[in-house]
């Protein structure tokens, strides 16, 4: 796993065997952030990772100079994302807590939100995670949620739905706050 961009560009992060995820491909990492790059200037930016995992998004927010706070229900995978900013001198708040619940209960809001969720979820939870944080404002006016998936789920009807990128075998699914 390799950060892209920012002031830890070109840093490697090696992620032990014995953590089983799926981290979100180089090729779908640079696309994403070559979108997000044309929409904001990542200063300072607060930035939501839910399903961090091994927290390879997280880092390239972070190295970009983004405000990161990276969730994840899996105690390994924190505590690796945790060694891994700490040797880094990245700048992570990381929490193990299961994504529903932290996002029901947090009263913070975000510019962006990324979620990987396992591609295994039900179309329905995907859902619950889009409605929960629509309806409880955690985005910031103008920004976007980003909802990694594959390509058996869409979400093209969902009113705060506006756009979708394909990178391999990765669906990205974009939205926006345009109740605001």
């Amino acid at each position: 796993m390799k950060i892209i961009s920012g002031y830890r560009g070109g840093q490697f992060i090696k992620v032990p065997k014995t953590i089983k995820v799926r981290p979100t491909t180089g090729k779908s990492k640079e696309g994403i952030f070559n979108i997000l790059n044309n929409n904001f200037d990542f200063e300072n930016l607060k930035v939501l990772d839910l399903f961090s995992g091994t927290g390879n998004i997280s880092y390239e927010f972070e190295s970009r100079g983004a405000n990161v706070t990276s969730i994840d229900n899996n105690i390994n995978t924190i505590k690796f994302l945790k060694k891994e900013s700490n040797d880094l001198k990245l700048d992570i708040y990381a929490v193990k807590s299961d994504v529903f619940s932290y996002i029901k209960k947090t009263n913070q809001n975000f510019d962006i939100i990324f979620a990987d969720p396992p591609y295994n979820f039900l179309k329905s939870e995907y859902i619950n995670i889009i409605n929960i944080i629509f309806k409880k404002n955690l985005l910031k006016i103008d920004g976007i949620f980003l909802l990694e998936h594959s390509s058996q789920n869409d979400f093209l009807n969902h009113d705060n739905f506006y756009e979708i990128r394909k990178y391999g075998g990765c669906f990205f699914s974009f939205f926006k706050n345009i109740n605001v």
